[in-house]
């Protein structure tokens, strides 16, 4: 008898069927703000099922984690942390906290932890994680059998995952709200992207130049949340301090387990013996000052995380790290650009193209890769010396085509080739014939509406769950890499023109986007309170996982092994695909070495190589291999598409 849940075998590669899923996707990844997006957006999407009459406003925050439920299986709490820990007496933040409880009680011996996830940006939202992925994410770090079939004394381990928005994100508060209202925010980056990204126009540098420093000056200094306080929070949002969030989060869980741990211990008493409850309360027991992390971070989560090690190397138990960061960049500039990789990613459209023929890729034309590339240059080239006016239609009002929307396109094809080449090659396609309609209705779906609910009238237009609704993303990402990475707040426009120039020639694809990321912090006023200057590394108590692509179009491969360099013992982990960390591309090899560490903490050998199991346009490249798939197997692949197919990780 198979012990191990039972799930259908995934059906043969069907094109039509991920084009469908690749639309679905597109809308998602378009609705998502992160500080690696332009221009501005914002998520389309409730941070909880919106049949759950759920809001943040009525959790009281406290500085014990209460939890409430909150939908779809997950409980929620409002933990106070200080704004600045120097000041215990001070103003404080309250981070909002989703925890997804393990499939076994805290009291259970197979009971492996609460695993803390961050999605990256720096900015996102570490609870809308938790609701949209992280079932799938306790899967893949569960065993591989459920609890109720096996005995106690298996070594088997089941985990909480639990996401929290950092102080500045999301829910939490007070949130970075740069704008009066959201009719003004709304207002702004609709200009915005009238205006047009670097490298639209001959005046675009001006013009970007000119409202980054309008909106950063002012975001930097003024506090538009209402608070009376003479000096602004943005001086404490930076990495450090959330990695000391971190420290408080992981003591207020072990507190809450002992907690359990006692009430359980009390109701055992009287049916079992002194024993038994002695192993409860050793097994839930707050180790005080002691509390050990285990952590998932992407992107910029890899900061957060290898800032924590680098910091509090003594408590890092688990730790997996994809889509790997290089620290010393990232806080002081120094280094290769990121971008370095990009365009090999984006070569990769030409290759996938003409080995899908006609039938697979609608951009297919003859003469091989390089013709494919070079006929969409033709076209980007046709779209920056004239833009494309479309007409209204029943699913869009009436919209002028530009360049920069192809590259925003092109920008997200780049970080999730799986899911977007599809469907960049049907916009292409179809803009090629001079129907730009397609990228019409993606622009479209791109924009939110302002109309507040009466919930939101009721509570104000930035209470906790109505500015969520609106969201502030892109602000608190600007405000927390502003703030650790102070040399990109004051350069004169002749320097960062130099850079821009250096990011254009490492990449056609991102050098214009990466440069936006820069100009994002010009005029930044605010200085951290508690600037992160190393150590860059350090022996952690176990080892920790890296994790990349073969081709990461930011955060490269160079990047991982240099890191990797700087933890003893660690490890590093490639998957061969392209996209922005592993979660582009389906991969069992990858979930089930990510299971093996969370499981027993086994790290894989050097050089491990894991292949992706789908590859953009051409489909499986061994259809036999996925058919013959585990139960296991084809329950993770399952759980990998989801993920996949769904807004992603940035």
């Amino acid at each position: 008898m198979d012990l191990k849940r039972s799930v259908p075998k995934p059906p043969p590669y069907q094109p039509s069927r991920w084009r469908q899923a690749a639309r679905w996707g597109l809308s998602l990844i378009a609705a998502a703000v992160t500080l690696l997006a332009w221009p501005p957006r914002s998520f389309l999407t409730s941070p909880v099922p919106a049949s759950v009459p759920f809001s943040w406003d009525q959790v009281t925050p406290s500085q014990s984690l209460e939890y409430h439920d909150c939908g779809d299986g997950l409980q929620c709490a409002r933990l106070q942390v200080p704004m600045d820990y120097n000041r215990t007496d001070g103003r404080q933040f309250a981070l909002a906290v989703a925890r997804l409880p393990a499939k076994v009680p805290v009291t259970d011996p197979r009971y492996g932890g609460a695993v803390l996830i961050n999605p990256g940006g720096p900015g996102g939202p570490g609870t809308l994680s938790a609701f949209l992925s992280g079932h799938n994410l306790q899967t893949i770090v569960d065993a591989e059998t459920a609890p109720g079939v096996t005995p106690e004394d298996t070594g088997d381990k089941y985990f909480d995952i639990i996401g929290f928005d950092p102080r500045g994100v999301g829910a939490s508060t007070p949130a970075v709200i740069c704008f009066p209202n959201p009719m003004s925010q709304r207002n702004w980056e609709l200009q915005m992207e009238t205006e047009g990204m670097l490298g639209s126009g001959l005046e675009a540098l001006q013009r970007n130049w000119q409202r980054a420093q309008a909106l950063n000056q002012g975001c930097s200094t003024t506090d538009l949340t209402g608070a009376k306080d003479d000096e602004a929070f943005t001086a404490y949002l930076n990495t450090p301090l959330v990695a000391q969030d971190m420290v408080t989060l992981v003591e207020r869980h072990g507190e809450w387990r002992g907690k359990q741990g006692q009430k359980a211990r009390s109701g055992a008493d009287g049916r079992y013996s002194l024993d038994k409850t002695r192993a409860i309360a050793e097994r839930t027991q707050w180790r005080r000052g002691e509390e050990p992390l285990l952590y998932w971070g992407r992107s910029y989560g890899t900061v957060l995380g290898a800032t924590f090690a680098a910091l509090y190397p003594d408590r890092v138990t688990r730790a997996v790290l994809d889509g790997v960061v290089d620290m010393e960049t990232y806080y002081e500039g120094k280094g290769p650009n990121p971008v370095v990789d990009a365009d090999a990613v984006f070569h990769q459209f030409g290759h996938f193209c003409n080995a899908a023929g006609p039938t697979g890729c609608p951009f297919y034309i003859e003469g091989g890769p390089d013709a494919i590339q070079n006929a969409y240059r033709d076209l980007g080239a046709q779209l920056l010396n004239a833009s494309m006016p479309v007409m209204a239609s029943a699913t869009h009002g009436p919209e002028v085509v530009t360049w920069t929307d192809l590259k925003v396109i092109e920008r997200i094809a780049v970080y999730q080739p799986l899911l977007v080449f599809p469907i960049l090659a049907e916009m292409i396609a179809e803009l090629a014939k001079g129907n730009a309609g397609p990228i019409a209705d993606f622009k479209h779906r791109r924009h939110f509406g302002v109309c507040p609910s009466s919930e939101c009238s009721r509570a104000g237009p930035w209470s906790p769950s109505c500015a969520r609704a609106q969201n502030n993303e892109l602000y608190a990402s600007a405000a927390i890499l502003c703030s650790d990475a102070d040399h990109l707040a004051d350069p004169s426009i002749e320097e960062f023109q130099a850079k821009w120039d250096s990011l254009k020639v490492d990449s056609a694809s991102l050098g214009d986007y990466w440069a936006h990321i820069h100009l994002s912090c010009v005029g930044w006023k605010a200085k951290a309170k508690s600037k992160f200057l190393g150590p860059w590394g350090g022996t952690t108590a176990h080892p920790m996982l890296f994790v990349s692509t073969t081709l990461d179009p930011v955060t490269p491969l160079r990047s991982a092994q240099k890191m990797s360099s700087h933890f003893p013992g660690s490890a590093l982990l490639e998957q061969r695909s392209e996209g922005h960390t592993s979660v582009t591309a389906p991969s069992v090899c990858i979930a089930k070495s990510i299971r093996s560490y969370f499981q027993t903490g086994a790290l894989p050998k050097s050089g491990t190589l894991c292949e992706a199991d789908l590859k953009p346009l051409v489909g499986i490249p061994d259809q036999s291999r996925i058919q013959d798939f585990s139960s296991a197997d084809r329950e993770l692949f399952e759980v990998l598409m989801a993920e996949v197919e769904r807004s992603p990780w940035t």
